[in-house]
């Protein structure tokens, strides 16, 4: 990890992805022929961490996975990107988490999750971490791991008035007491919808959205739009910040990526629109690649 570089802490999922690429999307009850087959690191937050790290951050991954191959390899892994493992937690009694994936040609993806270690995550876990937790320069998590835990984690950053972001994916309703202790949050346009009641379709529904996540409490929202890029909410007027153009083979990752690297652009001192071009740009190089973790790109690429 680079010397004097920002510190991160992620805290979140850590899964291992089993993609299948097909032609089309399978409907319910059909079952088609796929082609290639592989496994990848996958989670929210693992994903999120690699961003990071190789975007140029010290960061450190929180979370926990099972005592089991899976588990082993992951851990393995994240050392070799130059992630801090220290706090990783290890569950004896269930298996780490797991995802299985299908990609169609145009790089739209289904997902079903079974969560295994990751949902046994629980603040207990988090403790020995506090004071990493309480001086990182940004924390950074998502919703694939136990409400309870990321209520904790968002109230003793509240406590240190330091920058917090939420990923809410998967979405859920999320408490007013919540909400308010959240610097940042970064929907995409689903989980708005599912947040703030208001279906979100365009720049328009997105910008209603957004200023009613201002209401409930969040600071600044940010609403990614995939292939269109992402609408900032940070002042009063909603800026709304392109994407680059890319041929698009797998979407599987692209969000977290862009969450990785808007909290590396973030802990650097750029300001939130920077931030948000560099999150796009990263996410755009994301998904002209396979794979979860192994789509996120290097500092040079993106320079």
């Amino acid at each position: 990890m680079p010397a004097g570089s920002p510190n991160i802490v992620v805290v979140g999922s850590t899964n291992t992805d089993m993609v299948v690429k097909s032609s089309r999307l399978p409907r319910p009850g059909e079952t088609i022929l796929g082609g290639h087959f592989f496994m990848n690191g996958g989670g929210k937050g693992a994903n999120q961490a690699v961003a990071a790290v190789r975007l140029g951050g010290n960061v450190s991954l929180i979370g926990k996975t099972g005592d089991d191959i899976f588990g082993r390899e992951a851990l393995d892994s994240f050392k070799r990107e130059g992630i801090d493992t220290r706090h990783m937690a290890i569950d004896n009694k269930n298996p780490s988490g797991v995802a299985l994936i299908s990609v169609d040609d145009s790089g739209e993806n289904t997902i079903v999750v079974a969560q295994g270690a990751n949902a046994t995550l629980l603040p207990a876990d988090l403790l020995a971490a506090k004071d990493l937790l309480q001086n990182a320069d940004v924390v950074l998590a998502q919703l694939e791991i136990p409400l309870e835990t990321v209520e904790w984690v968002a109230n003793l950053r509240s406590d240190v008035n330091r920058t917090f972001i939420l990923n809410p994916a998967p979405a859920c309703q999320l408490r007013d007491s919540l909400l308010k202790k959240i610097s940042i949050i970064t929907p995409n346009e689903t989980e708005a919808s599912i947040l703030s009641g208001i279906p979100v379709h365009d720049r328009a529904s997105a910008a209603r959205a957004a200023r009613l996540l201002r209401k409930m409490g969040v600071q600044k929202v940010i609403i990614t739009m995939g292939a269109e890029g992402a609408l900032l909410l940070e002042m009063e007027e909603p800026e709304f910040i392109t994407a680059p153009r890319v041929r698009a083979v797998d979407t599987t990752a692209a969000g977290d990526v862009f969450n990785g690297a808007l909290a590396l652009a973030i802990a650097e001192g750029l300001s939130l629109t920077e931030a948000v071009h560099f999150g796009c740009a990263a996410a755009s190089l994301s998904v002209s690649r396979m794979g979860a973790q192994a789509s996120a790109p290097y500092r040079r690429e993106i320079e």
